[in-house]
């Protein structure tokens, strides 16, 4: 069970548009940090809406993120995941990358989450559902150093598989438009 992040109580009407950094850690060690705007805080779930934030281009194969994307993240205080919609700079829903991370934390304007190596791809038309990284797991040593949180994050990975096969990933409203 997570503790409470220091805001974790429902954002207000003046929040919402605020900014705030999305720290995503990795092995103790921040791995990218990028401004988001608050959409929502109900206490248990922070959406955020971020452009891409990475250098240039990054092609997967399966997907491209490029200058111009928006994400739509969605993050969870309860829950060992996060799932972000993937639009095209024209406002087309590419699809879901959803990160398996520990439960995340809100303070100080930050949101932090740890990535725990795992992530799911689901492509917009559902026609692809990928479990990604799963050596990359193995090889971090979790299992062993900490065999709790392996077991949870191995739990949310086929969580977020069935959510993706069912159709029941979060699409917000607050999607960009064209």
């Amino acid at each position: 069970m997570s503790a409470r992040s220091p805001e974790a109580t429902p954002s207000t009407d003046a929040e919402v548009g605020v900014g705030v950094e999305v720290e995503l850690r990795k092995a103790g060690r921040t791995k990218i940090r990028y401004p988001a705007r608050l959409l929502s805080d109900d206490g248990t779930r922070v959406t955020v809406r971020a452009p891409w934030a990475g250098a240039g281009v990054r092609d997967f194969g399966f997907v491209r993120f490029e200058p111009g994307d928006t994400f739509v993240e969605h993050y969870w205080r309860d829950r060992w995941y996060a799932v972000k919609e993937v639009y095209a700079a024209d406002g087309t829903l590419k699809g879901w990358y959803c990160d398996v991370t520990r439960p995340a934390v809100r303070g100080g304007g930050v949101l932090t989450v740890e990535d725990l190596d795992l992530d799911l791809w689901c492509a917009a038309d559902g026609s692809a559902v990928l479990r990604l990284d799963e050596d990359e797991f193995a090889a971090s040593g979790i299992t062993e150093a900490d065999p709790a949180a392996a077991a949870a994050a191995v739990r949310a990975l086929s969580d977020l598989e069935r959510l993706a096969e069912q159709g029941l990933l979060p699409r917000s409203s607050a999607a960009p438009s064209a």
